[in-house]
């Protein structure tokens, strides 16, 4: 009698754990997805308020400095205070975003609602990515962490294509484009962020001696090397994505005419679609693979767009976005799952909040360089100091990765 009891309540808290999994990934896709989502509708500032490509710059670069910011003095707080209370204020400071942007179209204001989203944000990465790894090796202890990976990286990454799409569509189709896209991911976090709270919690949060500390990443001396190149990886990545998320919508409408905002939430859909469809399909592969494969997408599709750019061609521009996307996903997902591995089990939302911090500065940091630059020199030379940079980084990634798989 006993053994069935017991057998049966731990189908219970596996099932109970899976339904949190899936809450959280839900949660974590459309709060993302919100975070990406006025990357099409920048246009319509640019028609009603006369912003220059430069604004448009500062207002991504204020959601990616929230991010960093938020990364670095909250990212690890839910290994104290647990993964839910991280996560509620987290998705609300986004909610509060969404409400601020229905509300006005005062710069100012817009700051505002990017920097309010760019801090839940930070909050939010490392502590659904934990919380996610945690739930998944409770429901499923004797599986692998795969499934929790490509679940994770893909609520992530496809939450951030996903808005740009679903945010142009309903810009191009639906009344009110300024106001149904905000209204839509409003409801769908509050929804989730209701799912969430029956979530298990996974983090013991009875630490006496425990004092905060800004951001500190803890990883074994040995696996510094590892950590440094899946950092630098994730830069890369990020900074393509916030290309694409800031600048790329205004060069379609601008240098080559093409106005629908459905074509660019389709565009910027393009990166992060490819990178969590390639994150999928190469759930499986071992990590020196995907870092080997996704830098070399990575590279050839850099050199794809920045030549669609300097030549204007629409559909080279596509092929480079896809490219580029699954290089970008492949070599993420790689990188999170090489500091799952590394990382301590006490301090994995910290180590993981370290490089959430890199890629925010790799969306942040090139791209306001880039929008700066283009303020003094043609697109051209612009573009193809860019595209110098990221090589450059390339190369760096490229070398760390196979420095740290020697000493492995």
């Amino acid at each position: 009698m006993t053994s069935v009891t017991e057998t049966r309540l731990l189908r219970t808290n596996s099932a109970h754990h899976t339904r949190g999994f899936w809450s959280v990934a839900f949660l974590f896709a459309v709060t993302m997805g919100f975070a990406a989502a006025p990357a099409p509708l920048y246009v319509f500032y640019v028609e009603e308020q006369g912003w220059s490509s430069f604004v448009i710059t500062v207002v991504f670069a204020t959601y990616g400095a929230g991010v960093a910011i938020s990364l670095f003095l909250a990212g690890h707080l839910s290994d104290r205070f647990g993964r839910r209370r991280v996560v509620a204020p987290a998705v609300l400071l986004n909610v509060l975003s969404a409400l601020i942007f229905l509300s006005t179209h005062e710069l100012g204001w817009l700051l505002l609602a990017r920097l309010l989203s760019g801090l839940g944000v930070g909050m939010l990465t490392a502590t659904a990515t934990a919380h996610l790894a945690e739930l998944h090796r409770r429901s499923r202890p004797e599986a692998p962490a795969t499934r929790a990976e490509v679940v994770a990286t893909a609520a992530n990454i496809g939450g951030l294509g996903l808005g740009p799409l679903v945010a142009g569509a309903l810009a191009e189709w639906a009344p009110r484009p300024l106001y149904t896209p905000y209204a839509v991911f409003a409801f769908l976090m509050v929804l989730g962020l209701l799912a969430v709270v029956a979530a298990p919690e996974t983090v013991d949060t009875d630490q006496p001696g425990w004092t905060y500390r800004p951001q500190r990443v803890r990883v074994p001396a040995d696996a510094r090397g590892a950590y440094f190149a899946a950092g630098m990886a994730s830069f890369v990545a990020f900074a393509m994505f916030g290309f694409f998320t800031s600048l790329v919508p205004s060069f379609l409408a601008e240098d080559l005419g093409m106005r629908s905002h459905a074509v660019a939430g389709m565009v910027g859909f393009s990166i992060f679609g490819a990178a969590a469809l390639f994150q999928v399909l190469a759930g499986r592969w071992p990590r020196h693979r995907l870092y080997a494969t996704g830098l070399v997408a990575l590279t050839a599709g850099l050199l794809l767009v920045v030549g669609a750019l300097l030549s204007g061609t629409f559909w080279v521009l596509v092929v480079g976005a896809v490219v580029t996307g699954a290089g970008s996903g492949m070599s993420f997902k790689a990188a999170v799952a090489t500091v799952i591995s590394v990382a301590p089990a006490n301090s994995r939302g910290e180590a993981l909040a370290g490089l959430f911090l890199m890629a925010y500065l790799g969306i942040t940091v090139p791209v306001v360089l880039l929008g700066i630059l283009v303020q003094f020199v043609a697109t051209e030379p612009a573009m193809l100091a860019f595209g110098a940079l990221l090589l450059v980084l390339l190369g760096v990634a490229a070398r760390g990765v196979a420095g740290a798989r020697r000493t492995a």
